[in-house]
């Protein structure tokens, strides 16, 4: 079925309450639907805790390909719906909301990305994949933010590297690699470019002893390094990490308090990984809109009327499908993003 909600209108669907009957309906309808319900690690708390699955967009995807199920009921932004899509063709993906877009795989398009390569011709484009299935096509090789800068490396060092669309990702892996001839799209997730280094080194000030949990698409990932370098914080205490990396690094620190640098919903899984850790936001207001347009009610009425479907056309599907598999190919990937 089709919505037929005006994609300028972004007010969230409301007027349910998550409670034990919300769940009870929505288990039920999920077992009618033969369908899986995948929850991003940015989503509200009720939505994680009635997903099946929780994580990163990529590791969801796969989860999704690998399934018995028929329907994929994918409770994030619509790029990862498509991801979905692409990697398992032959299911019926849903978003609870198909309104809810991504700042930062706005930020380019197929059209974008074609122009820039006639700029750079012979370059090798790597996209993260937090981008549209348009310009998955248009790419040579995906990567996460877990293995950014192994894909770069993996490149011959004479090859130009067109890197889209993170600036701060891109940063990240210009740095890391010494590479002069990677160019980088000028593009941004605003929820994590408003994390800004300022913030950060207040925050830092007050919890000396903490941890410091960074994602590399925030703007203070760069700030986060400088105060290492420069003995404000202890370098060891400064981690750029991907979504489900921080995950991992919760259950592993030594630490008591963690300061965590990406959108909040992140700190609900945290928060259960780890319970006797005091984790908390560099900055409380980076709460992505679009990933709150999936809420209680937005899930109940795509389990009741098959809204919304996700459709990706099958050669820019196999397109995209092939930048992923060499993405995968080079190393596993880790955390989606």
């Amino acid at each position: 079925m089709t919505s037929t909600i005006q994609a300028n209108d972004l007010t969230p669907f409301g007027g349910v309450e998550p409670d034990e009957a919300w769940a009870e309906e929505v288990r039920r309808l999920a077992r009618e639907r033969d369908a899986v319900l995948l929850a991003h690690n940015y989503q509200v708390p009720a939505i994680q805790d009635i997903a099946d699955h929780t994580g990163d967009s990529l590791a969801l995807s796969r989860i999704a390909a690998a399934s018995d199920a028929s329907t994929i009921v994918f409770c994030g932004v619509h790029f990862m719906a498509e991801t979905a899509k692409i990697l398992a063709p032959e299911k019926t993906v849903l978003i609870p909301d198909a309104r809810a877009g991504c700042s930062l795989a706005d930020s380019i398009t197929g059209a974008d990305l074609r122009a820039w390569k006639a700029e750079h011709p012979g370059a090798v484009v790597v996209s993260y994949v937090n981008t549209t299935a348009e310009v998955k096509a248009e790419t040579d090789i995906c990567c996460t933010s877990s293995n950014a800068v192994d894909v770069v490396a993996s490149i011959p060092a004479d090859r130009d590297v067109l890197f889209c669309p993170d600036q701060f990702l891109g940063a990240h892996v210009k740095r890391e690699t010494g590479r002069e001839n990677l160019y980088v799209w000028a593009g941004e997730c605003h929820v994590h470019a408003g994390i800004n280094g300022a913030e950060l080194a207040e925050r830092a000030a007050e919890s000396p002893d903490a941890d410091l949990f960074i994602h590399p698409e925030c703007g203070c990932a760069t700030s986060a390094l400088y105060l290492a370098g420069e003995g404000t914080v202890d370098p060891g205490r400064v981690k750029i990490l991907s979504t489900g990396d921080m995950v991992h690094s919760a259950r592993a620190t030594k630490a008591s308090s963690v300061l965590v640098a990406t959108e909040i919903g992140m700190l609900h899984q945290l928060r259960k990984a780890a319970p006797e850790i005091d984790f908390r936001a560099v900055n409380d207001r980076a709460s992505c809109r679009y990933m709150k347009m999936i809420t209680p009610a937005a899930l109940l009425r795509c389990l009741r009327g098959g809204l919304d479907e996700v459709h990706v056309d099958l050669e820019t599907a196999a397109k995209a499908k092939a930048s992923v598999r060499r993405m995968i190919e080079i190393g596993q990937p880790g955390g989606g993003e």
